[in-house]
């Protein structure tokens, strides 16, 4: 199999954890091992003297976690809606009843800077909510100009990195966020099932809302502080993200693993523009390549990809659409013959 999805084809060390036994949780090796890859963690954001809350989870959950926690304490949200997942921060601020501005930026467009500034001078939010990368469209939005802007006007800021972290350059306390999160199963690539919430040194002691069971922020920090989790946890996607991130760490850090997909991303747009395919990102990430291909049946090309050659990539919202994962285990000649396969496919149907 070829997965060019998330999490994308797994290290074999890494995958081979997932068959072993499952050890208890409540002890204190697994205490150990909880708190080692919260320091990593911190370490690989940039996040010096913060939290890192690991929850059984996926991102959506951590996302909904810091609306409950969080931005559910403020007056008044903005969050960038310019695409499914920044629709997502919408919609968890709209059920918690949340005032919330829903500032909308055209499907693969950068957002209007300038336009934000005013839209924030006129509202006066308080906390600022965006994706740094739109996954669904393969947009990347500038957080240093997004940073500048939120500490001109005094404005909490909450970056959801999910697909960009490890992939993007990241520093958290020198773009001053508050808050990030993330999951398992994209640039840390690893299984689905964890999410991620880092706290800036800056929210010690804050007063958190208690208003989701759950993902209380002061129940979880309180059982981090002697590296449990107040509730059972995926253990066997713990200890595999130990592993990752021992691996990391032992390369010098997120510098080379940033490197690495910001290659294949080269590599696979290159033959993109040799086949003639649109790549509709004003400023694409390197997390993936989003192209408008010619299909015009149904996930056509997705659907043959799996059938004929037990291949995987992304469709989107559009027909033709499709959004390729440059996370994972991936070499050049594999980026390249998936691109030719896509091209014959896309041929075929147009004779």
């Amino acid at each position: 199999m070829h997965s060019y999805v998330f999490p994308g084809n797994l290290d074999k060390e890494i995958a081979e954890i997932g068959s072993q036994p499952i050890p208890y949780m409540r002890t204190d090796w697994f205490s150990k091992i909880n708190l080692e890859s919260e320091s990593i963690l911190l370490d690989l954001i940039h996040c010096n003297g913060g939290r890192a809350i690991i929850y059984t989870g996926s991102g959506t959950g951590a996302m909904s976690a810091v609306v409950e926690n969080y931005v559910s304490t403020k007056r008044k949200a903005i969050a960038i809606n310019g695409g499914s997942f920044g629709k997502r921060w919408v919609s968890i601020c709209e059920y918690y009843g949340v005032p919330v501005i829903d500032f909308k930026v055209p499907f693969a467009k950068d957002i209007d800077y300038a336009e934000l500034e005013r839209v924030m001078e006129a509202e006066h939010p308080d906390v600022f909510l965006c994706q740094h990368h739109e996954t669904s469209s393969g947009q990347l939005f500038n957080l240093e100009k997004i940073s500048e802007i939120c500490r001109r006007h005094d404005v909490s800021l909450i970056v959801d990195v999910v697909s960009s972290f490890l992939a993007e350059e990241l520093d958290m306390d020198r773009l001053g966020i508050d808050i990030c999160v993330t999951s398992t199963q994209k640039g840390l690539n690893i299984p689905p099932g964890l999410s991620i919430v880092f706290l800036s040194r800056k929210l010690e002691g804050y007063e958190y809302a208690h208003r989701g069971y759950y993902w209380d922020f002061e129940n979880n920090l309180s059982n981090l502080k002697r590296g449990q989790t107040p509730f059972s946890p995926a253990t066997i996607i713990y200890l595999q993200l130990n592993a990752r991130l021992k691996q990391l760490r032992g390369q010098g850090g997120e510098a080379l693993n940033i490197s690495q997909v910001r290659h294949r991303a080269e590599v696979f747009r290159a033959e993109c523009r040799r086949y003639g395919w649109a790549m509709p990102a004003e400023i694409p990430s390197c997390a993936i390549t989003a192209i408008q291909t010619r299909d015009t049946a149904e996930r056509h090309i997705f659907n043959c990809l799996i059938e004929r050659y037990q291949t995987y990539i992304m469709p989107g919202s559009v027909t033709g659409f499709y959004r390729i994962s440059h996370m994972g285990l991936q070499s050049d000649e594999e980026l390249r013959v998936l691109a030719e396969r896509i091209h014959s496919i896309e041929a075929e149907i147009n004779e």
